[in-house]
């Protein structure tokens, strides 16, 4: 199918961005990788009066370390993001998720900025951003805001982003000494996750004094497992001690039933899976 006409505009700054955006209103609709936006405009289940291609704001571009921090601007590719040496040793959680997400060629124009915009419960680095507790800058009419990535995902498809916002970057904290995983289970592969689990994890002395357990998929949202990280905070990370994780984990969550899997079928992934990310994140 042909899509419906729209003007198409390609600013080269943010501000340039924001203000095309805020003189359209609800008509427009932002360009990034294009990797969701372009298969809803080819079947009109988008229908813009107005395309805003972000692909020439340069800001919103690179990976970079500053202050303890590393910022990715939100047009990174998710290639970029599997194979840069600043996220290999500094955010590898960030490195497997990108890995993860799709096939080869998604990747090559999928951005970081994109996936964390569509909110979608299903994708990997949104959970990422959760686990890894991101900050997120945005850019709107009233000027620049922070907020953090639990704060961004409202519900599904719904992030804090106005209608005249944009995603500028994303600043992850350095975790030196910080053991990290993700794993999903897809029902296609590479394809969504049906239940995916990032562990992130700091021992000193072989026991656990900080922990990270975020689900996808097992809300509308990436849900941060508090029961799960009580249950490893300050144990040694014996077979019991993760497996009591992940059941509690799993029995705290509330998935619903879809096309794609069961609740019960996602809460015994989760306690599988929560088994997996754990015990790799320590090194097992």
């Amino acid at each position: 199918m042909i899509p419906s006409p729209f003007d198409y505009l390609r600013p080269r700054t943010v501000e340039e961005t924001v203000q095309y955006l805020d003189e359209a209103g609800e008509d427009a609709a932002l360009l990034a990788g294009g990797q969701s936006l372009v298969p809803a405009l080819r079947c009109r289940d988008a229908v813009p009066a107005v395309v805003v291609d972000l692909s020439e704001v340069e800001e919103l571009r690179g990976i970079r370390v500053e202050d303890d921090q590393i910022v990715v601007g939100a047009m990174t590719t998710l290639r970029r993001l599997a194979t840069d040496p600043i996220i290999a040793e500094h955010a590898p959680l960030l490195a497997t998720a990108a890995r993860l997400a799709g096939d080869r060629r998604t990747r090559t124009m999928a951005t970081l900025g994109g996936s964390l915009a569509l909110a979608d419960p299903a994708a990997d680095l949104p959970t990422a951003a959760v686990a890894l507790d991101a900050t997120l800058l945005l850019a709107g009419p009233e000027g620049r805001r922070t907020t953090s990535a639990r704060s961004f995902f409202v519900e599904p498809y719904t992030t804090a982003l106005g209608l005249a916002d944009v995603l500028v970057e994303m600043r992850f904290p350095t975790r030196f000494g910080w053991g990290a995983h993700y794993t999903k289970v897809c029902r296609t592969t590479p394809g969504w996750a049906v239940v995916g689990v990032a562990a992130l994890l700091r021992q000193e002395d072989g026991v656990v004094t900080d922990a990270r357990v975020v689900f996808t998929n097992m809300g509308p949202v990436p849900v941060r497992s508090r029961p799960a990280e009580e249950a490893l905070l300050g144990a040694r990370l014996t077979d019991a001690i993760v497996g009591a994780a992940a059941d509690a984990g799993a029995d705290e969550s509330e998935p619903v039933d879809d096309a794609a899997a069961t609740a019960p079928y996602r809460r015994q992934l989760a306690r599988t899976l929560t088994r997996r990310a754990v015990r790799a994140a320590a090194g097992r």
